[in-house]
């Protein structure tokens, strides 16, 4: 079972405030015992918003929320007073979230950067006050408009984690060690399949202070796509990586079968996974020679190859370097 501290998926149901009424007010004081209309407008109904915060990286915060509704706008006054606005209801989400319309799965919106806003359920408008509708036949309208009513609705939302770099491998591929190596993530690390139950993230340091962030996705094994295994849980994360590192221990009965394998699992879920760019790191070379490292390269499918050990740093900085050329590609 996944860690509960992470949350990518919720559910909930939305409620914006409904608009206030206007107004159909009449001036009325000793000297004047028939003015004319002065009533205000309603108050517009409070909106439900979302907005990126950077200091998140999971959704447990919403987990148990399930109704969100906001305020209704107050209703119009005397002397033109216009009703105050509905108190709009704030959702803080991490970066990379995505908004769905439950109904129809439509995505609304995606929140990527700090403080970034998005309006996914607006309050009703408030109503006209009376003072609106006078004219030159009508000196004294007796009516006034209600305000718009709320907007109810359930939307979905759903987080892909942000990272520059995706890892992508079958368990015990050596992912969760070479993320522990080449940055300050601690991930949970023992030698059995699905250590990995949540993305780590971690920070990659490079040259000149310069950085990028490396993603370990939870293993993939075949039929993951019809949602074997951990399924397309984490297989979404995948598509905002920039690129996709595939791990290969270099014990593997068949590294060209397993990349393919790989392939086909990202390729079904979404085609377009296809596209970005592609490394694959022969994890576990600690215990290889030259003569074996020879024999395994001539069978290596044609892309940007390279052999490495999380233990005994083989190839990590040539791995950053190939990583770094092609995020700058």
């Amino acid at each position: 079972m996944a860690s509960s501290s992470f949350v990518d998926y919720v559910k909930i149901y939305l409620r914006s405030g409904q608009g206030g009424a206007g107004s159909h007010h009449f001036h009325r004081d000793k000297g004047n015992p028939r003015g004319g209309p002065d009533g205000g407008d309603g108050g517009r109904g409070g909106h439900i918003i979302v907005r990126g915060n950077q200091q998140l990286w999971t959704m447990l915060h919403l987990r148990y929320t399930k109704h969100i509704i906001a305020s209704e706008g107050g209703g119009g006054s005397r002397a033109l007073s216009t009703g105050a606005n509905g108190e709009d209801r704030i959702i803080e989400v991490p970066l990379g979230t995505i908004i769905r319309d439950a109904e129809t799965g439509e995505v609304e919106c995606e929140v990527t950067a700090h403080g970034e806003t998005h309006i996914i359920v607006p309050g009703g408008r408030g109503g006209l006050g009376n003072d609106h509708f006078k004219t030159s036949t009508n000196q004294a309208p007796k009516f006034a408009q209600p305000g718009e009513p709320f907007i109810e609705c359930w939307k979905i939302f759903e987080l892909k984690i942000l990272a520059d770099v995706g890892l992508v491998g079958f368990p015990n591929a050596g992912k969760s060690t070479l993320l522990s190596v080449l940055s300050a993530a601690k991930p949970e690390i023992a030698d059995y399949p699905f250590t990995t139950l949540r993305p780590n993230l971690g920070i990659v340091p490079y040259y000149d202070d310069k950085s990028f962030v490396m993603a370990d996705i939870p293993g993939i094994i075949e039929g993951a796509h019809e949602g074997k295994g951990l399924g397309v849980r984490f297989l979404r994360h995948i598509e905002r990586n920039s690129v996709l590192l595939f791990m290969i221990p270099a014990d593997s009965k068949d590294i060209k079968k397993e990349y393919k394998i790989l392939l086909n699992e990202l390729k079904q879920f979404n085609p377009e996974l296809l596209t970005k760019g592609r490394l694959l790191a022969i994890s576990k070379c600690d215990m290889l020679d030259e003569e074996m490292i020879k024999l395994i390269k001539k069978e290596l499918p044609r892309i940007p190859s390279v052999f490495i050990s999380s233990h005994t740093h083989l190839g990590l900085t040539q791995l950053k370097e190939l990583l770094w050329a092609q995020l700058n590609a």
